[in-house]
């Protein structure tokens, strides 16, 4: 890769132990057929379906992760709270109050200068609802510009697609790319806006892909048949591995290149059977 453009890897929402086993196995050979220099990863959904762990945590740092982003289900974990003062590549959405455990954004040397990565949750259909996701950001985003930080992500976990597509459009310019999560279906509508920055509405999800939203299919089609609570257990067998990759322009912060990930992985990468996690 040219070293006047960074690519970076950036992969959706991770849902329970079949997501994050591919994920581990796959990254590794992934960023080189791909020439990656940089991964930012959404493990919201990694332990069984809802939050993440301190140990989740440090294991996908460790397949090669850069940054982690969440969104409304950073806290189900009781443990996290205590870990985030001591991981600052976790992130949890920055507009929750100032008073929240951890941080929203980041920003990491690499062998191509500086990234900042912002993690951001969207208010409309959301809970819990959060302050405003576009002050919150325009401030991580003016305070970046002043450390020279040119190449900045932004994770917007949302639910509306209106939401999404606005946001994407008032950060036209300020951010190199916005990749929304939280839906777990990939969109169709990657694209480059006018002032350079890069889009796409939803990510998609890294979990099994026989499933509905990465839980079996027969729980969920009890659920609306009958109207009634149940358990969703994480479904298993071959897992889709849904992303993006952007090339940026190290001195612009410019987006010159947006396409989507979106692959099978027969056995998570690792040659094992996949066993659900409970809730």
């Amino acid at each position: 890769m040219d070293a006047s453009v960074i690519r970076i890897l950036f992969l959706g929402d991770i849902v329970g132990e079949p997501g994050r086993k591919a994920v581990m196995g796959r990254l590794s050979s992934l960023r080189e057929e791909e020439r990656i220099d940089f991964v930012v990863v959404n493990g919201e959904n990694a332990a069984g379906g809802r939050g993440i762990t301190p140990k989740i945590s440090i294991d996908l740092l460790r397949a090669g992760a850069a940054v982690i982003t969440t969104g409304d289900h950073v806290w189900d974990q009781r443990e996290i709270g205590d870990y985030f003062p001591t991981e600052p590549r976790l992130l949890r959405p920055i507009n929750y109050p100032a008073s929240a455990a951890g941080a929203g954004s980041v920003v990491l040397e690499t062998a191509k200068g500086k990234v900042g990565v912002i993690n951001a949750q969207g208010r409309v259909f959301m809970n819990p609802p959060l302050d405003d996701p576009f002050a919150a950001v325009e401030g991580a985003l003016a305070e970046m510009a002043a450390q020279g930080v040119k190449v900045i992500l932004v994770d917007f976990h949302a639910e509306a697609t209106s939401e999404k597509i606005a946001f994407g459009r008032g950060m036209d310019g300020k951010a190199s790319a916005v990749f929304g999560t939280h839906t777990h279906v990939q969109t169709a509508d990657e694209r480059i806006f006018p002032g350079g920055t890069a889009y796409l509405t939803d990510a998609g999800m890294c979990g099994p892909d026989d499933s509905v939203l990465g839980r079996e299919v027969g729980s969920v089609l009890w659920r609306f048949r009958n109207g009634m609570p149940t358990r969703f257990p994480i479904a298993k067998g071959p897992v889709r591995l849904c992303g993006a990759i952007v090339d940026v322009e190290v001195e612009t912060g410019r987006a010159i290149a947006i396409r989507r990930v979106s692959e099978v992985v027969a056995d998570g990468g690792n040659g094992g059977e996949f066993e659900a996690d409970s809730e």
